[in-house]
C-alpha cells in the first residue's frame, strides 16, 4: 500500500528534525542527563514538527539503549511503540476525545504502571479543543502525577489553554520552517523517491507550504507524477499562474489598465487556475513590492521575485497605492471565505485596483488624495514658475497689481472711512516715487524662478497690507488688528495664524463679521483661499490686563462703552 511521503519521511530521531534546534537540542540534553518533565507542551502552527518531536521522545524515555539522548529505533521499546504495538504509549485526539469522561478514564488508566516499557506516555494532539470541565479534570493528575507517568501536550492555539494547565508544563514553541530549510528537505526526499526535483520548483513549493513541511511534502507528492518536477509541472499541477503573469497583473493595475487586466484574469480562469491562491500570490508578489521599496536588501522579501522585477513594480506604485491595493485583496478573499461568485469577486478587486474611484475603503482614499497632491503639486510649481515668469517679462510684480487694486478699491469707496487721514500709496507722489525705485529695482535683480517655486507673496509686509484693507472695507475691525502690542500674525502656506496677548482679542477675532472680513482681505491680498487660525500667544492674560486692553479700544473709538 503507497504511503504518502509525510508519513514515509517523518523524521526517527531528533537529528533529522528540520529548522527546531533550539527544541531537539534542549530535548536530547535532558534525556541524556535524566532530567525529564512529567509535562510538555508542544505549541506552534501546523506541520512544524510537533506531534513528531512528541513521538521521538516517548520513543528516547523508553529506549533500552539510548545514544546521546536519541532513540536507537533498534530496540523492542523503539520498534514496539513506533509500529504501535506497545499500548502504554497512546496518542489521543482532544477534538475527539474532549469530554470529562474521556479525561476521567484517561486519569483512572494513568495510576497503572505500564506492561512493558519504563514510563507511560500520553501524547495528546490540539489540547485546546479540551472543555472546561475535561481541563479542571485533567488539572490534578497533570500536577501531582505518579513517577511512571509523562504527558505530552500539543496544540496549535496556545490562547484557548487555560493558565493553570500552562503553569504545569515545560511549554517549547515550534518556530515555522524557513523555506531554505523545507527546500532542502524536499530535494533530500525527492532523491530518496528517484525524482529530479528543479532547484526553482523546490523553492516554489517551498514558499508554497508557508512554514509547513507537511503541506510542502504533500505538494510534492502530488506533482510527482512523473521522474523530473520542474516549475510548470508544479503551476500546472495545483493551478497557479507563472511569476511572469502576476508580473504583468501588477503591471496592468499599476498602470491602470482595466482592459489589459480583466483579459489577464479571464486567461487565467479559463485556464482552470485556483483564484483565491492567485489573489494570494498577487498579494505577496505586491508585499515584496512595498518591502523592497522600503528596503531593498530586506531579509523579509519572500525571494520568489528578481530585485530588477520588484524594483520596475515599484517606480510605478507608491506606499499608499500599495496599501490599497493590499486592502482590496484582503477584502476580495473574504468576500470568497463567505461562498461569493469566484470570477466576479476577483474581478471586481482588479477593476477597484485599477480604479481607486470605484472603492469607498480608506486606504484607497489616501491613496487618491497622495495622486491629486503629487498631481497638483506638480502643474501649481510649474504652471506658477510660468506665470511668475511672464509677470517679471511684464514688469507686473505683485507690488504693482497691489497698487492697481488698492487705487481702483479707493476709487470706488470715495475715502477711506477713519478719523486719522490715511496716504494713498498710489495717488501720493512720494510713496509713489519710492513704490516706483523699489519696483524698478527688484526688475532689475529678479531672476527667472526654477520650477515649482512659490509666486505667491510669502513674504514682506502682507500684513500691513492686509491691515490697509481691512481700514478701507473695515475700519471697525482695524484697531482690533493693528494694536502690534497684543496681535501678531504668521503665514504658513494657506494658512493665516492669528495669535493675541489674551483672550479678549482672541474672542474678538473669532467672531464671525471679524473673521469673514479678515478671510476676505487676506484672499485679495494673497490671491488665493486662506485659512484663518487663532491661538492664545504667550503672555500676559490678567484681569487688569484685559481692563487695561477693553479701556484702550473704547478710548480710540473701536468698541462703545455700554
Amino acid at each position: 500500500m503507497y504511503q504518502a511521503l509525510y508519513r514515509k519521511y517523518r523524521p526517527q530521531c531528533f537529528g533529522d528534525v528540520a529548522g527546531q534546534e533550539h527544541i531537539t537540542e534542549t530535548l536530547r540534553r535532558q534525556i541524556a542527563l535524566n532530567r525529564l518533565s512529567h509535562a510538555y507542551l508542544f505549541v506552534g502552527t501546523r506541520g512544524t514538527g510537533k506531534t513528531t518531536c512528541a513521538k521521538i521522545l516517548a520513543r528516547a524515555v523508553n529506549c533500552e539503549s539510548p545514544e546521546g539522548g536519541e532513540p536507537c529505533n533498534k530496540c523492542p521499546a523503539c520498534v514496539g511503540i513506533e509500529n504501535g504495538s506497545i499500548l502504554d504509549v497512546l496518542e489521543l485526539d482532544a477534538a475527539s476525545n474532549n469530554g470529562v469522561d474521556n479525561v476521567r478514564a484517561l486519569r483512572e488508566e494513568a495510576i497503572y504502571s505500564p506492561a512493558s516499557v519504563r514510563k507511560r506516555v500520553y501524547i495528546v494532539d490540539e489540547v485546546h479543543m479540551l472543555s472546561t470541565p475535561a481541563f479542571n479534570a485533567l488539572l490534578k493528575i497533570l500536577e501531582e502525577p505518579p513517577e511512571h507517568l509523562m504527558f505530552i501536550l500539543a496544540t496549535t492555539e496556545l490562547h484557548k489553554v487555560p493558565s493553570t494547565i500552562l503553569s504545569r508544563c515545560q511549554r517549547f514553541s515550534f518556530k515555522r520552517l524557513s523555506p531554505a530549510a523545507i527546500a532542502a528537505r524536499l530535494q533530500s526526499v525527492a532523491a530518496g523517491e528517484g525524482l529530479t526535483l528543479a532547484a526553482d520548483a523546490a523553492v516554489k513549493l517551498a514558499a508554497l507550504g508557508d512554514g509547513s513541511m507537511r503541506d510542502a511534502l504533500s505538494l510534492l507528492d502530488q506533482c510527482a507524477s512523473d521522474t523530473f518536477v520542474d516549475l510548470r509541472r508544479v503551476l500546472d499541477t495545483i493551478g497557479l499562474a507563472g511569476q511572469q503573469e502576476l508580473i504583468d497583473l501588477a503591471e496592468a493595475a499599476a498602470n491602470r489598465d482595466t482592459a489589459a487586466a480583466l483579459s489577464l484574469i479571464g486567461k487565467l480562469y479559463d485556464d482552470g487556475k485556483d483564484m483565491p491562491a492567485l489573489l494570494s500570490e498577487l498579494a505577496a508578489l505586491l508585499r515584496d513590492v512595498l518591502v523592497y521599496g522600503l528596503s531593498k536588501d530586506s531579509p523579509l522579501l519572500g525571494g520568489a521575485f528578481s530585485g530588477g522585477e520588484l524594483s520596475g513594480l515599484s517606480v510605478k506604485m507608491t506606499p499608499e497605492r500599495l496599501f490599497a491595493f493590499l486592502d482590496v485583496i484582503r477584502e476580495a478573499m473574504v468576500g470568497l471565505s463567505r461562498g461569493e461568485s469566484v470570477k466576479l469577486s476577483v474581478e471586481m478587486c482588479l477593476i477597484r485596483m485599477c480604479d481607486e474611484r470605484l472603492s469607498d475603503d480608506f486606504s484607497a482614499i489616501v491613496s487618491r488624495i497622495a495622486r491629486l497632491e503629487k498631481t497638483n503639486s506638480a502643474d501649481h510649481g510649474n504652471a506658477g514658475c510660468e506665470r511668475r515668469n511672464a509677470e517679471i517679462a511684464d514688469g507686473a510684480t505683485d507690488n504693482e497689481q497691489w497698487a492697481m487694486n488698492n487705487k481702483q478699491r479707493t476709487a470706488d469707496n470715495g475715502q477711506f472711512a477713519h478719523d486719522d487721514p490715511v496716504t494713498d500709496p498710489v495717488a501720493d507722489p512720494e510713496t509713489s516715487d519710492s513704490q516706483s525705485s523699489a519696483l524698478d529695482s527688484q526688475l532689475s535683480t529678479t531672476t527667472l524662478c526654477a520650477p515649482h517655486s512659490s509666486n505667491l507673496p510669502q513674504e514682506g509686509g502682507y500684513w500691513e497690507d492686509i491691515l490697509k484693507l481691512m481700514l478701507a472695507d473695515e475700519p471697525q475691525f482695524h484697531g482690533v488688528l493693528s494694536n502690534s502690542e497684543q496681535v501678531s500674525a504668521e503665514l504658513s502656506g494657506s494658512t493665516l495664524t492669528i495669535r493675541a496677548r489674551n483672550q479678549f482679542f482672541v474672542d474678538q477675532i473669532e467672531s464671525k463679521k471679524l473673521s469673514e472680513a479678515l478671510k476676505k482681505a487676506a484672499a485679495d491680498v494673497l490671491g488665493r483661499e486662506i485659512v484663518i487660525r487663532t491661538e492664545m500667544s504667550a503672555g500676559s492674560d490678567s484681569p487688569e490686563s484685559r481692563s487695561e486692553d477693553i479701556d484702550r479700544l473704547i478710548e480710540s473709538g473701536h468698541i462703545k462703552k455700554d
